[in-house]
């Protein structure tokens, strides 16, 4: 699938999964203004603080984006500077194993091979500094055939939502790279205790890197059905077949994560076609990681603990550690502790902080009611 380019050095090329709809952050999340388009800090768009940070590391030119056909348009007026052509858009989701390979078909066809980082749109980073070293460390180590690199961040709590590696021995040779025992599942409450007790478990927040020859490779021998949909869809990409092709193809992928998929089978395996170990690795990465994944999430951001957070102006007699998203209106609060206000033109949001969570689930009842309109 991919073309044979001789060339001293690889190009490096960041992939950034957006097409999730982030429903934990309705009424503000929709299907076109998604969590990564919002300004959920604050400051810029998710997606575009995301790109921002990248720089120099990445050229935005070759930044790519996968993301889905109602919210294409919009990244790529978010994103300017990135080639309109770079903005991948999904006919339906299929999880990120297909997702990422659309990625790499399309890089293969631009470069014959590539350095790739897979990375969250929507997630934050504090220490930005510290985080574009490592994204250097770890596009250097993933440079060599068969090698996959993932950053591990440090646990700071026994967190139930998140993946888990489990390092194993440091890697000779190389400074604080460390190889990947195991990957394991969101654990129970008293494992995730134990994880944060022994220092070796990190949690997996989904940032990936390797060629894309070698994740071609892996797709081959790990999802094959997908990796010869694909290859067809491949000899299509700059013709007009390929929006036809796209449509008709993309759908038969399999739904799976590329965790799933591809990362933890190469962690237990050896190369494709070689014999040779897979080198699955991991880089610890304590860069102030967080994928802010509910309104308590921002609240615990922006706030200081048992403050209330407020967008627009507020009165509070009695009130403590409430979030109000309401940029447009006064907010008068009293005897009202820990909760969620978010407004927006045609809903409003109230819980506590403890159930925002939960947010989901009135997404899922609206859409089991076809309220369209609020969705």
């Amino acid at each position: 699938m991919t073309k044979t380019k001789k060339q001293n050095k690889l190009p490096a090329c960041a992939v950034l999964l957006a097409g999730g709809r982030g429903t934990r952050f309705w009424p503000r999340s929709r299907v076109r203004t998604p969590k990564q388009l919002l300004n959920i800090t604050g400051g810029e768009t998710m997606l575009r603080e995301t790109v921002k940070r990248l720089v120099p590391a990445f050229s935005e030119r070759n930044c790519w984006v996968v993301t889905n056909t109602e919210q294409a348009s919009a990244v790529r007026r978010e994103l300017p500077r990135v080639p309109a052509a770079h903005v991948l858009a999904e006919p339906v989701g299929r999880n990120t194993a297909a997702a990422i390979a659309l990625a790499a078909i399309h890089l293969a066809h631009a470069h014959g091979d590539a350095l790739m980082a897979v990375l969250s749109s929507d997630s934050h980073i504090t220490d930005v500094h510290t985080y574009r070293r490592l994204l250097r460390v770890a596009l250097q180590h993933a440079s060599a055939p068969g090698h996959l690199v993932v950053l591990g961040v440090p646990p700071t709590r026994p967190e139930t939502g998140y993946g888990y590696i489990e390092r194993g021995e440091p890697l000779a040779g190389a400074e604080n790279i460390f190889a990947v025992h195991r990957f394991t599942e969101k654990p129970a409450l008293d494992v995730a205790r134990e994880y944060l007790a022994s220092g070796k478990y990190f949690w997996n927040a989904g940032m990936f890197f390797w060629r894309v020859s070698t994740f071609l490779d892996l797709l081959h021998r790990f999802l094959p059905a997908t990796h010869a949909a694909l290859t067809t869809l491949a000899k299509t990409i700059g013709t007009r077949r390929y929006p036809a092709a796209l449509k008709k193809i993309y759908p038969q992928l399999e739904n799976i994560s590329v965790d799933y998929a591809i990362v933890e089978p190469a962690s237990k395996t050896s190369a494709p076609n070689s014999g040779a170990p897979i080198a699955v690795s991991v880089i610890p990465a304590d860069v102030g990681w967080s994928d802010i994944g509910s309104w308590d999430a921002v609240y615990q951001m922006l706030a200081q603990p048992g403050a209330n957070f407020s967008a627009g102006p507020t009165f509070t007699e009695d009130a403590a550690g409430n979030f109000f998203w309401c940029p447009k209106k006064f907010v008068a609060a009293l005897g009202v502790h820990d909760m969620v206000l978010v407004e927006t033109d045609d809903a409003l949001l109230l819980c506590p902080r403890t159930r925002s969570q939960d947010v989901a689930k009135i997404v899922k009842w609206l859409e089991q009611q076809k309220r369209n309109s609020l969705l």
